[in-house]
């Protein structure tokens, strides 16, 4: 058996409740490239239509998506969906699956508040990993849509490879 090697990450889905009040915060705030404005998808025999059919089963109608990218060429699928909801509590963490993902920005403090100025929220202060040695900060904030996002002062491999928590 072969060893596994490293995959790269390629994009990530977030459902959202307003498509277009979250490529306007993305391409805002985060700064992400719109690669494909918002675009309805119906529920037919098309190509696209024939694979959603195939993750969401049938009956699924039609929803709308945008596609963005980072500056390092992650992509990011938002999704609005028919009846669209935030859910009441976001941060189930305990349960499996995505909690959230992070970005990096070496002003964590002013990212933030550009979140929170959009609408979102810091749910914790800036925390430093390694306080009055290094200079690694983070913080967890939330996105005006309910997803979780995390930003990082450094890359994840640089904080981490200081030997984490010791």
């Amino acid at each position: 058996m072969s060893q596994a090697y490293p995959r790269s990450f390629s994009h990530i889905g977030l459902s959202v409740t307003d498509l277009d009040a979250a490529v306007k915060f993305y391409t805002e705030v985060m700064g992400w490239y719109l690669i494909m404005p918002p675009t309805t998808i119906s529920e037919d025999d098309s190509a696209i239509g024939v694979m959603c059919s195939d993750v969401f089963g049938a009956g699924w109608g039609s929803f709308r998506i945008a596609h963005l990218s980072t500056s390092d060429r992650v992509g990011v699928e938002i999704f609005e969906f028919k009846n669209a909801e935030k859910p009441e509590n976001n941060f189930e963490y305990w349960k499996t699956g995505v909690f959230h993902f992070c970005v990096q920005d070496p002003d964590v403090e002013g990212l933030a508040a550009k979140v929170v100025a959009a609408g979102g929220k810091q749910r914790m202060p800036v925390r430093e990993y390694f306080p009055g040695e290094k200079p690694y900060r983070m913080v967890y904030m939330e996105d005006p849509f309910g997803n979780i996002l995390e930003i990082y002062s450094h890359s994840y491999e640089l904080i981490y490879s200081a030997g984490a928590y010791e």
